[in-house]
């Protein structure tokens, strides 16, 4: 009477490769007594599979993995998985019930989400039908995902006064800050709906933007957590189905150790799902390029990172030597490469069409960010490094970046993290050593992109204390101008966030994906029209 909830960390579009840790793990499971086994939503395929569900060989594809798992698995278990099949000319978000060497049943998924990241209403058709099988002689009802979220919906209705005795849910369920406890009030409900214990298998590992943090759990009808699996790793929960009552229980990261781990293993998962063997971080004494840097290194160790700093004839001596000393302190292969012999080519050369005695401008400012896009590009092209850009959430969302400049990249790791929660991350990093590795001159240091002389962020930017939660109300929480002065902010300055949150929104569409942290994070979360006037 042991289940095992199997969180595991599959690769989209890798059908083969997934199908065959699933015949592992559940090996693995049969072998510690485990006699149900359960992976997550559509853990075959990896999730979100976006447009490949599209492919009609896609899903014949994976049809054929499940024939694969039917001759593969424990036959004397029961084993559910999640895959996008093809049933009658539709295809449904499936999970699939195999025991004996072939499939017991099948239950599509009924409820598709198509709101923030999720896309599902464009690829499935919704099941119909509730699915109940019998395991041990207990009935155990299958939900996937947002079946659950939904306590009053008709997946979980339709199982009402069904004389059920568990319910499972296979789930993929992303990342963002608040998201653990969010999930425990909502299934807590959904359980108490069914009157039966529910357990939870939620998938794990990083996917283009997406982190999926596992914390697989089972929770009692009273709202009871008995048991929950680890987060942001791979893990096997058991749970006793006979016994029942509180077992084995992880307990949840604080805060900022929850999101410093969600941005490791997004950018490790990228990196190693991709294929790239190093990275490449700008480090200029700043502390954006600070963090990116020390989450490099956590996540792929010192060996696959380099870092290069490009002083310009605007930076101070503190930055440079502190990107030297954080460098140092850490290990790994340092460049320093001088652009003013570049920037002063560039100038004469310009001085031709814009004539001689201009006098600099924001034009010259960015020729500065450019011209270390260039060199950073060129190392990667010649050494096959992956660029980590190094832009925050409040820097993006006011445009405070370059095109082509310190946007160039291939993974924008920090551009969902708000400015305060950047210092606030290093502040947290340097506490769980013996010795600080970011340099404390950093963290004081007022931030500046040091592209003229002595210039401050504060010179474009409002303060990042009062930047900030003006960015979370207008982009996470959808207040409008309106609302947003009636909650006490100073009308003036909402319209300056407002106008240039909206203009930079051609910016942000050429930004590399990074890694989401908050709820509302731009690109999959919030989606809005490059030609805009609206205002409000």
């Amino acid at each position: 009477m042991k289940a095992a909830l199997v969180q595991m960390n599959p690769t989209v579009g890798a059908l083969e490769a997934n199908a065959g840790r699933i015949i592992a793990k559940a090996r693995e499971a049969f072998d510690a007594g485990a006699r149900l086994i359960v992976f997550p939503e559509l853990a075959l395929s990896g999730y979100p599979p976006e447009d490949l569900v599209l492919k009609d060989h896609f899903c014949t594809d994976c049809a054929r993995q499940i024939a694969r798992l039917e001759e593969a698995l424990p036959p004397e278990a029961t084993v559910v998985v999640g895959a996008p099949l093809a049933h009658r000319g539709a295809k449904f978000n499936t999970a699939v019930v195999i025991r004996g060497s072939k499939t017991l049943c099948a239950y599509r998924k009924m409820l598709l989400p198509n709101y923030g990241v999720f896309d599902e209403q464009r690829l499935f058709e919704p099941g119909t039908e509730p699915c109940v099988f019998n395991f041990e002689g207990r009935r155990v009802a299958i939900h996937v995902c947002e079946d659950s979220w939904n306590h009053d919906g008709a997946a979980t209705v339709l199982l009402a006064n069904g004389d059920l005795d568990f319910a499972i849910n296979l789930s993929a369920s992303p990342y963002h800050r608040g998201k653990l406890d969010e999930r425990v009030d909502v299934l807590a409900r959904t359980a108490h709906a069914l009157d039966v214990p529910l357990l939870y298998c939620n998938m794990v590992g990083g996917q283009d933007e997406l982190v999926f943090d596992g914390a697989s759990m089972c929770i009692a009808p009273d709202g009871t957590l008995l048991a929950r699996a680890a987060q942001f790793r791979e893990d096997i929960l058991y749970y006793d189905l006979a016994r029942g009552g509180a077992q084995r229980i992880d307990a949840p990261l604080p805060d900022l150790a929850e999101v410093y781990e969600a941005l490791k293993l997004g950018l490790a998962d990228y990196v190693a799902k991709i294929g790239f063997q190093r990275v490449v971080v700008a480090l200029s004494g700043g502390i954006d390029s600070a963090l990116v840097l020390a989450i490099a290194v956590d996540a792929l160790g010192r060996d696959r990172v380099a870092a290069v700093t490009m002083p310009s004839q605007f930076s101070s001596s503190g930055t440079y030597n502190d990107a030297c000393a954080m460098a140092a302190q850490l290990g790994i292969e340092f460049h320093a490469m001088p652009i003013k012999g570049l920037y002063d080519a560039f100038e004469g050369e310009l001085a031709k069409v814009w004539g001689k005695g201009k006098a600099p401008g924001l034009a010259e400012e960015n020729l500065q960010a450019r011209i270390r896009g260039n060199l950073i590009m060129a190392l990667s092209n010649e050494y096959g490094w992956l660029v980590l850009t190094t832009g925050n959430k409040s820097e993006m969302a006011m445009g405070y970046c370059t095109l082509y400049g310190d946007m160039a990249g291939g993974f924008a790791l920090i551009k969902d993290v708000p400015k305060i929660l950047v210092f606030d991350l290093c502040r947290w990093r340097n506490e769980q050593g013996a010795k600080a590795i970011i340099p404390q001159g950093v963290i004081d240091r007022p931030p500046s992109a040091e592209l003229r002389a002595d210039q401050k962020d504060t010179d474009s930017l409002p303060p990042y204390d009062v930047l900030d939660p003006i960015l979370c109300d207008y982009v996470e929480n959808n207040l409008g101008i309106d609302g947003l002065v009636a909650k006490g902010y100073d009308e003036a300055m909402v319209r300056r966030v407002v106008h240039a949150v909206e203009l930079s929104e051609y910016k942000r569409r050429q930004a590399p994906p990074g890694v989401k942290i908050t709820p509302r994070a731009f690109g999959r979360d919030r989606r809005m029209p490059i030609v805009n006037r609206y205002r409000n």
